[in-house]
């Protein structure tokens, strides 16, 4: 029996993940901003919300499937857009790509990734979302969008909630940098999790590869590459920047990182077809409202005009059906997936997706619903009769 047959749950996937990870490394995925009070919050407030199940209803088949950004998905979770996935297993952004697309749902390639926008539409078959930033150098930006067409992703998500980058203190007393810089982050430390330092070794050496041609240019070294990023971040975008982006790619576009029902409606009349509801995993603002805390009143506020979907602190199948009981059409995951690539590569982001997918059909199940397109909010305590 492998490690993996013993995950049942995602926080067993999160403790193989610390056990395999240097601290920096797991501490990289794990952690937030400040205090982390509202990384904390986004797990907290999904207790607050309780379920109350229809019975005595046929769920000998129930089905997950949903449809996000014209796609059509298998499964009603997607997979949130992070940060050199390469830190945490050779296999990086491709094998969860790659899972993505055998589970059936959407993949989401960050700007921070350490596999290319081109190699990852070459190794995977599924649905596929591009997440970038506004930039200083609005080049760099039309760049993005003209890479990602030319590859066939199917939509386009702005992150807006990095007008400057968090204050993330675990990364700090790390000397975490992008991408890593050993020497800072204890020697004695990388060379107790043996596993990762002789994967590390043999991998190919980590880049942030979609930018990474940027610096080549410029003749300046590889560790220049997130000080660069970092610059382009401009605290002067506004919703017209939005639109132009909107206006620009021209196909299914999402903007994320929205908390605020006026800004939702912003976010519309920008040009935006989707909403994602999130506070980045509490990695920005520490103090922020929780995701889940967040998403009825922005649910009210969008309506039928575009879809809204959940990102934040889902570790459980409930948490996806209490996200859609509140109104979300989809949700994302970051987390749950990045323990499983740390514990065991593509294998298991694998065992990731399937805990999640198989926990959110016993819930829909014991809920008494047999499809996720049936919950309306009436599975709520506070609206029952």
């Amino acid at each position: 029996m492998s490690m993996l047959d013993k995950a049942y749950n995602i926080d067993d996937l999160r403790r193989l993940a610390k056990r395999r990870l240097p601290r920096a490394m797991f501490d990289y995925i794990d952690g937030g901003a400040e205090d982390e009070a509202t990384m904390h919050a986004n797990r907290r407030d999904f207790a607050s919300v309780s379920l109350v199940p229809h019975q005595l209803v046929d769920v000998s088949e129930v089905d997950l499937s949903t449809e996000a950004f014209g796609a059509k998905l298998s499964i009603p979770f997607m997979i949130s857009p992070t940060g050199m996935s390469a830190m945490f297993h050779p296999d990086a952004e491709s094998a969860v790509a790659a899972a993505a697309a055998k589970a059936g749902t959407l993949y989401s390639l960050s700007t921070m990734g350490s596999t290319s926008i081109e190699d990852v539409a070459a190794r995977s078959c599924g649905p596929k979302a591009f997440q970038i930033y506004a930039f200083r150098d609005r080049d760099l930006t039309s760049e993005f969008i003209e890479r990602a067409r030319k590859a066939k992703y199917d939509a386009l998500i702005l992150t807006v909630d990095v007008p400057v980058a968090g204050n993330r203190e675990r990364d700090l007393r790390n000397g975490m940098t992008l991408p890593p810089a050993l020497g800072l982050m204890g020697v004695l430390d990388v060379l107790r999790h043996w596993r990762w330092a002789l994967d590390y070794a043999r991998a190919p050496r980590m880049t942030l590869a979609n930018v990474a041609h940027r610096i080549d240019e410029a003749n300046a070294d590889i560790s220049t590459l997130s000080g660069y990023i970092t610059k382009q971040f401009s605290p002067a975008m506004t919703w017209a920047d939005a639109r132009s982006i909107a206006d620009e790619w021209g196909g299914p576009f999402a903007i994320k990182g929205i908390l605020h029902p006026d800004d939702a409606r912003a976010a519309l009349d920008s040009g935006a077809s989707a909403v994602i509801v999130s506070n980045h995993g509490g990695r920005q603002l520490d103090g922020a409202i929780s995701s889940i805390a967040a998403l009825p009143a922005i649910a009210n506020a969008v309506g039928s005009q575009g879809e809204v979907f959940l990102d934040g602190g889902i570790r459980r199948g409930s948490d996806i059906v209490k996200a859609f009981a509140l109104g979300a059409k989809g949700c994302f995951v970051g987390r749950p997936y990045l323990y499983g690539l740390g514990a065991a590569g593509g294998h298991g982001v694998d065992k990731a997706l399937e805990i999640l997918t198989t926990e959110t059909r016993r819930v829909l199940a014991l809920t008494g619903r047999s499809s996720i397109k049936e919950i309306d909010g009436s599975e709520l305590a506070d609206h029952r009769d």
